[in-house]
């Protein structure tokens, strides 16, 4: 705003919702702080600070003419909610994409450093949420397509069987059966897959024995070059790196570990896994039975319910649906994307594909009769 021109009421107005957005949104950092610790709540204190200074900058524009405190935006008071009870990756992603509707680049009363802190907020938290997506990502990678898998393939089948004028009894049983099938070979298709995927990166994983070899080479012929190459560095940066390391090893030996190129690792416990991501094989194979298991009961469920006929068929589809919403919106709010479009995508492409079966089940239904 210029010198000397007075704010209007709208003007006031702005300034205080703004005022009571930084409170809340740094209410919101200092409630993830409680629920982490080390570096992670440090950062989120951090942000929080820095809210703190936003929050002041309006202060000084409002002066004495600060009214009665007024709430924060109502995502940002449900993001808090959030935040208290759960603290979780779902809530950093949420509070991204809030960091990324800051509406500082165009207003002319919030300085370029506050609008540019906003944009370097919404990095922060991205790099955040990045932690929390790396740790569950093996995992709930196979829970999202086991439970997608589980409401489309037995919807499918549902709605083909149904459309055939088969009895109830009929499709109840091919519905339990393909439960049952999808799900021992989800399970056993995710484990295989997990497990070799392991296997590979662990075959590629430098040798940690290898650290008590080191004291033994031969200083002139030092063959540790050829490590260092072979890991992509030219001949003399892997001459360098490897005389910097025998020189290490020379002054304590074995306590230093071949490092790959371009990084000095500190030693790391010999039961950590460096494979977090991918997750275990016995954890994604449960997790894919379990959720597709609990995926392909939906279209079930009004059979068991005692419906039949195209009334089972519509309530199995609208509980494909609403939960075909809910499981592309949270796959939206995880990737950091739009969750209403990944959510609308996710039910357009599930039950296209059920009803290409259910057209083909009133087809040879037709033929057959």
């Amino acid at each position: 705003m210029k010198a000397n021109t007075q704010p209007g009421k709208q003007d006031i107005r702005r300034w205080e919702q703004y005022l009571a957005d930084e409170q809340a949104e740094a209410a919101v950092y200092r409630d993830l702080a409680r629920r982490r610790e080390g570096e992670e709540r440090e950062i989120l204190l951090a942000l929080a600070e820095a809210e703190g200074r936003h929050e002041a900058h309006w202060r000084e524009l409002l002066g004495d003419r600060i009214g009665p405190p007024r709430k924060g935006a109502l995502r940002t008071r449900l993001l808090g909610l959030l935040a208290r009870r759960f603290g979780s990756v779902f809530v950093l992603a949420l509070a991204q994409r809030a960091e990324s509707r800051s509406p500082y680049d165009a207003d002319a009363d919030a300085t370029d450093a506050m609008a540019a802190d906003e944009r370097i907020h919404e990095e922060v938290v991205r790099a955040l949420a990045a932690r929390g997506r790396m740790r569950l990502s093996g995992t709930f990678r196979a829970a999202v397509f086991g439970v997608n898998d589980g409401l489309v393939s037995n919807l499918a089948l549902v709605l083909g069987m149904g459309a055939t004028g088969l009895p109830t009894s009929a499709v109840l049983f091919a519905g339990v059966a393909g439960l049952l099938a999808g799900a021992l070979s989800m399970g056993a298709g995710e484990y295989v897959s997990v497990r070799s995927q392991r296997e590979l990166l662990e075959a590629s994983t430098p040798n940690p024995e290898t650290r008590r070899a080191l004291p033994h080479l031969d200083v002139d012929a030092n063959e540790l070059t050829l490590v260092y190459r072979a890991r992509g560095m030219t001949p003399d940066e892997a001459q360098k790196h490897a005389t910097e390391v025998m020189r290490v090893v020379m002054l304590a030996s074995g306590a230093i570990e071949v490092a790959t190129p371009g990084t000095h690792r500190t030693p790391v416990a010999a039961d950590a896994d460096e494979h977090e991501a991918i997750g275990t094989g016995l954890s994604a194979a449960v997790s894919s039975f379990c959720f597709f298991a609990s995926g392909a009961a939906l279209p079930v469920l009004p059979y068991l319910l005692g419906l039949d006929g195209v009334s089972a068929i519509l309530v199995a589809t609208i509980l494909v649906g609403l939960a075909l919403l809910a499981t592309g919106a949270i796959v939206g709010l995880l990737s950091g994307a739009p969750p209403l479009r990944r959510a609308v995508r996710q039910l357009l492409i599930g039950l296209g594909a059920a009803g290409i079966t259910y057209v083909l089940g009133l087809v040879f239904g037709t033929t057959v009769a």
